[in-house]
């Protein structure tokens, strides 16, 4: 039986959440990455669903309310090195707001804004690569 090192794994959940081409962004109000835009998202805790927490972190942090059971699951990622405090494993869903919807910064968000869903600029942390996940899932549900 070989030993391996265990380091700490803090569980997160993040959201897409699309409205009429354009994608909901926050801009980060604490380090790490603090300026940056990212998606909403942040802790699952104890007692709580991945998908419940990104419902919680969207309204928290920009005000939106969606139903859990309207988030459809995008992906995890569990890349080493995708956060900088340590070991971060996200489950990023997806969401479609009506035209229209309003957002506010809330919570850690210094921000938020709705820019075009193909151009979002630079993101912190992988939330890039999120968004062409994101993208792509869109193009293949349109062929």
């Amino acid at each position: 039986m070989s030993e391996h090192a265990t380091e700490p794994v803090t569980y997160t959940a993040d959201v897409v959440c699309l409205r009429s081409g354009d994608v909901l962004l926050i801009e980060r109000g604490w380090p790490p990455h603090k300026g940056k835009l990212a998606l909403p998202g942040g802790y699952v805790d104890p007692g709580e669903t991945s998908r419940d927490a990104a419902a919680r972190e969207l309204l928290e942090e920009t005000g939106v309310a969606v139903d859990p059971a309207d988030l459809t699951l995008l992906g995890v990622y569990d890349a080493p090195g995708r956060d900088p405090r340590g070991r971060f494993v996200t489950e990023a869903y997806m969401v479609t707001v009506p035209a229209g919807t309003a957002a506010r910064a809330g919570d850690d968000a210094a921000a938020v804004r709705w820019v075009p869903f193909g151009d979002p600029g630079d993101m912190a942390f992988d939330h890039g690569k999120i968004l062409r996940d994101a993208a792509q899932r869109q193009a293949a549900a349109r062929s």
